[in-house]
């Protein structure tokens, strides 16, 4: 059994702080990765904009959580600098009659940046990668959307890593 204050709780807390900063990063990088392609910004400037302004902001009285910095700027330069490859593995992954670009701009940069955690960040289990991008889906959108992000993702994890979801 493992008590508050000990070597073995510390870690447990110390790793469940990581994946809650991992999922603030994942969440962020969707909304920077949105802003790169409609607002036309620099995706380090966009970066340094959330760094420094918007994550770990207090707004309406309420303060926002502190995202792994090192993490969020990893997908949103490898959703940006692997743009076409990732929309050429989504295109794999979507229905025949969908194209990464006739998308709504949220999903498209949801399913970017996971198309990008799924090929570049194999140290994170792709079940997780999934849940994650499913639970982001869910904060935006009310419809068929996270089901569609489920499929895509699914399809994809088996394509990129088939030993993680045979």
């Amino acid at each position: 059994m493992t008590t508050e204050g000990t070597p073995a709780a510390n870690t447990r807390s110390d790793n469940e702080q990581t994946l809650k900063r991992r999922s603030v990063a994942r969440l962020a990088a969707v909304q920077a990765l949105y802003q790169v392609e409609f607002g036309g910004g620099r995706p380090d400037d966009v970066v340094d904009e959330y760094l420094s302004h918007r994550l770990g902001a207090e707004i309406d009285g309420q303060r926002m959580a502190d995202p792994d910095p090192d993490f969020f700027r990893a997908l949103v330069r490898g959703g940006t600098g692997r743009q076409e490859e990732l929309d050429a593995l989504l295109k794999g992954s979507l229905s025949k009659s969908r194209e990464p670009s006739r998308l709504d701009g949220i999903l498209r940069a949801l399913l970017r940046a996971a198309a990008f955690e799924l090929l570049a960040r194999k140290e994170v289990p792709a079940r997780v990668i999934i849940s994650e991008y499913i639970d982001v889906a869910h904060g935006f959108f009310a419809g068929p959307e996270p089901g569609l992000v489920n499929g895509v993702l699914d399809n994809l994890a088996r394509h990129l890593r088939p030993s993680e979801v045979a």
